[in-house]
């Protein structure tokens, strides 16, 4: 039976002092790992994860919403041994490896039937299957709720290696730290694309093992193939990659939608929660979306608290497909709105990163850091179908008093959240940091680095206004949960477009008034089934040109 998220983590209780991460609860295990580190951006994740891929002695497992034969490793000069696009490399690794399996396994979208058994464009897993290498094998997961994506990113190396992030190994995903505003390197294969934010972790050890685990569940979910456990003789970790931590409990924390076999999981909506109850100073978000309520109110009540913590969101300009304006966006508008009214002390930011120019860079990082206490990556979304309706999977590390290396963890999540604003900001860390101290609190540091160029923007109530609209916060583009009825939640759709220009009139705004209501902060309303929006239909390139004197 599934249990409220309030109740699990004891919403209303001073959780400052209490573990965030518990397994069975705020995550599904947690495991030691050898060595972790975090990656961020496209340009480190690919480069190591083929560098990974080439120390492969018996399998290589990919799991993501969206593979894509022709993704490229490295965009400069070449450094690594193999074909520099996915496809091409895998095969040759096969032919240099005898012992080597492949398993590729991506999402479909269970939205036509007729198209679920195919794998690239037009091509049918099987036609792939019985005309590439014996030891490659592909297969798409449709063992899902309709509507519904698996969203998981996860690349496990001879069951051992394991990165977790919002990477998938797709096109449009390369980019440096650099986000430089113009880059021919971000042109091809496939359209040309602007700056793009990323973060993912990877992992080895037990922890690795875990993760490894969890891609093998999913693998015989889809196939009804059971994978052994492989037993690695070495790690092979990715070379060039120095690891920043030694010897951490990283946890894993998913979320996983009802099903006639299966119970919800909620384990990512109850860690989050549980990482804003417990945060004593700064809560840092990063994320491609804010549309989730039930994360805006866990907020809003921090910040209403007198000595409650500082809280600063970077999130995109805008979403990238106009479906996505509609929904997330308009969703996002009224809760960055609910955030504003609550914040009784000012102690909220919100901004999206501009690289010069006036090109944004978009946000597609998945990220929250409590503190020193605690980092969260993955691939979840703050949006509904994140916390209850499509597959995702992250990773956490905390820095618990409890262990002898509570002080090098806290370190360790400090120097990212910390390296994420400087990149951001465009300055170095050691400026960033030196400011802050100046300042005595966090965002006052951001606000004082904030200028022309490359830096971060305020995300403004003008800004955000053109986005409101009435397809915002609704069950059928974004449930948090499987819908008991789609022909009810599409009725609902359709009563919140049609009613929308009568809410919105004058009459509209008297009748709320009269009723002591404001339906954009209150109204929980219905409505298109997306998968991750930005990744489960139809996008155009993320470059948004903005007016530099816009801060």
């Amino acid at each position: 039976m599934f249990v409220n998220a309030d109740e699990r983590v004891g919403v209303g209780m001073d959780r400052r002092n209490e573990t965030v991460i518990v397994p069975g609860v705020t995550c599904w295990r947690s495991a030691p790992a050898n060595r972790y580190a975090p990656i961020v951006d496209g340009a480190d994740y690919l480069r190591h994860v083929k560098a990974a891929m080439l120390n492969a002695q018996q399998r290589i497992v990919v799991i993501g919403w969206d593979l894509d034969y022709r993704t490229a490793f490295e965009r400069d000069e070449a450094t690594l041994e193999g074909p520099n696009n996915l496809g091409p490399f895998l095969n040759w690794l096969l032919c240099k490896r005898p012992e080597l399996n492949v398993y590729l396994l991506k999402s479909n979208l269970r939205l036509l039937p007729a198209f679920d058994g195919f794998w690239f464009g037009v091509v049918p897993v099987s036609l792939l299957n019985q005309f590439t290498s014996a030891r490659m094998h592909f297969a798409v997961d449709g063992v899902h709720p309709t509507g519904a994506v698996h969203h998981q990113k996860i690349v496990v190396v001879d069951d051992a290696v394991a990165f977790c992030g919002g990477i998938d190994l797709a096109l449009g995903r390369w980019d440096t730290r650099a986000h430089l505003p113009v880059d021919p390197r971000r042109h091809g294969p496939g359209d040309a694309y602007g700056p793009r934010h990323e973060v993912a972790a990877v992992v080895d050890g037990p922890a690795g093992e875990l993760l490894a685990e969890q891609a093998r569940e999913r693998w015989k979910a889809a196939t009804g193939q059971a994978l052994a456990k492989d037993v690695p003789f070495a790690s092979p970790w990715p070379e060039g990659l120095r690891p920043a931590l030694r010897n951490v409990e990283v946890a894993v924390a998913r979320t996983l939608p009802a099903l006639p076999q299966r119970s919800e999981v909620r384990e990512i909506e109850a860690l989050d929660v549980a990482a804003i109850a417990a945060a004593r100073d700064v809560i840092y978000l990063e994320n491609q979306y804010f549309a989730s309520r039930r994360i805006a109110e866990a907020i809003a009540t921090r910040l209403r608290e007198q000595h409650g913590p500082e809280v600063v969101i970077i999130l995109p300009r805008s979403s990238e497909s106009r479906l996505e304006q509609e929904s997330m966006d308009s969703a996002r508008e009224r809760l960055v709105r609910l955030l504003r009214g609550a914040d009784l002390h000012g102690r909220l930011g919100v901004y999206w990163p501009v690289a010069g120019r006036g090109v944004s860079v978009y946000v597609h990082s998945k990220v929250i850091v409590v503190d020193g206490r605690l980092l969260r990556i993955g691939s979840s979304n703050f949006n509904n179908r994140s916390l209850g309706f499509d597959s995702e999977c992250d990773v956490a590390i905390e820095a618990n008093p409890a262990l002898a290396n509570c002080a090098e963890v806290e370190r360790e999540i400090l120097f990212t959240r910390d390296s994420l604003v400087a990149e951001h900001l465009g300055v170095s860390v050691g400026d960033f940091r030196d400011e802050l101290e100046r300042c005595g609190a966090f965002r006052h540091g951001i606000e004082e680095l904030r200028g022309t160029g490359r830096s971060l923007r305020k995300l403004t109530d003008t800004m955000m206004s053109a986005d409101k609209g009435p397809f915002a916060e609704n069950d059928l583009m974004d449930p948090d949960h499987v819908p008991p009825s789609i022909a009810q939640s599409t009725l609902k759709l359709v009563e919140s477009v049609v009613t929308w220009p009568l809410r919105r009139s004058l009459f509209g705004t008297w009748y709320q008034k009269l009723r002591g209501t404001d339906t954009n902060l209150t109204i929980n309303e219905s409505v298109l089934p997306t998968g991750d929006l930005a990744e489960s239909l139809p996008s155009v390139p993320g470059t948004t040109e903005w007016d530099e004197s816009s801060q």
